[in-house]
């Protein structure tokens, strides 16, 4: 009691309505940005999307240029053929970081062979299987349990009993549920 009341003065920082405006003469004021700027905005979207760094990306964009149709179609569907994007997409994993590290530790099987490598393209018939041990399934169990109702896509074809998973085809753009433009990707790298 000894500050008085503050609240019943024009100086109210709590009812005070100029606070819906940034501090300084020109408040939230931001530009368009250049078309750079908007290009690169796009890239590092998609680059941070997928946990990328700039060279494997670029890897990735190449490998697409070479490919005969739609650059930015074909970058995004060998984005999504990444092994930790499949096995973050057959819910083996909360998050894509954590589905490379079930890939670099040993958990995880391409057709029948261990791999630690999280960065290997998938093909049409690859089989996805965990490690034969306790510790790996009883991972996998408790995450798709965590999730029950999680419908995977329909080019992965997934066993939840054993759990294995089948590519039956390749992604599509509809099958890919990120918002971005690829053709400004691709303008920004093809520069």
């Amino acid at each position: 009691m000894l500050k008085g009341s503050r609240c019943e003065t024009a100086k109210c920082p709590i009812e005070k309505q100029e606070r819906l405006t940034a501090p300084g003469q020109h408040g939230w004021r931001r530009s368009r940005g250049s078309d750079y700027g908007v290009r690169i905005r796009e890239k590092q979207k998609l680059k941070r999307f997928y946990g990328l760094l700039d060279r494997q990306f670029m890897r990735y964009y190449r490998e697409a240029a070479r490919k005969p149709g739609n650059t930015g179609k074909i970058l995004l569907e060998l984005l999504e053929r990444r092994l930790d994007n499949v096995v973050y997409k057959l819910n083996f994993a909360p998050s894509r970081k954590e589905s490379r590290q079930l890939i670099t530790h040993g958990h995880i099987y391409l057709n029948g062979r261990r791999v630690d490598v999280p960065d290997i393209t998938v093909k049409i018939g690859d089989k996805i299987t965990v490690k034969n041990s306790d510790r790996s399934r009883k991972l996998i169990k408790k995450q798709i349990e965590t999730n029950p109702n999680y419908s995977t896509q329909g080019w992965l074809q997934l066993n939840v009993e054993k759990p294995e998973a089948t590519i039956v085809s390749m992604p599509t753009r509809e099958d890919i549920q990120l918002v971005v433009d690829e053709q400004l990707v691709v303008e920004f790298c093809s520069r």
